[in-house]
């Protein structure tokens, strides 16, 4: 069974900065292909960037590139996203994903943790 819990949330003032966790299962963390998504109130849930198995890979939506980074820690099974420069309009809450390798979606998905940048 898929496990994703995203930690990490919490309210900064715009340039602040802030890392989210995602703690998965071993089986998904090593043979998944692991996100991060966020959903804005009024607005569909929108990419933010994700990374490969062996993150050795990394992709990113083009309003979080050169602010956010993906990485993952294997000793600890969880990925991280560390969102540097922040700002109001990366208010959200942010949710943990994973698709196998071979999926064009992302089907596993974590309860979501809320982000709020304050101007």
């Amino acid at each position: 069974q898929v496990q994703l819990v995203e930690s990490g949330g919490g309210l900064v003032q715009a340039g602040g900065s802030l890392r989210l966790s995602c703690a998965a299962d071993e089986r998904t963390f090593n043979n998944y292909v692991m996100g991060w998504f966020r959903q804005a109130p009024g607005k569909e849930r929108a990419f933010v960037g994700s990374i490969s198995r062996n993150g050795g890979s990394t992709d990113y939506a083009d309003s979080v590139k050169g602010r956010f980074a993906i990485s993952k820690e294997n000793a600890k099974n969880t990925m991280y996203l560390q969102m540097n420069s922040l700002k109001p309009e990366d208010t959200a809450v942010y949710y943990c994903a994973a698709r196998g390798v071979d999926d064009n979606k992302f089907h596993f998905w974590g309860q979501g943790t809320q982000v709020t940048v304050s101007s």
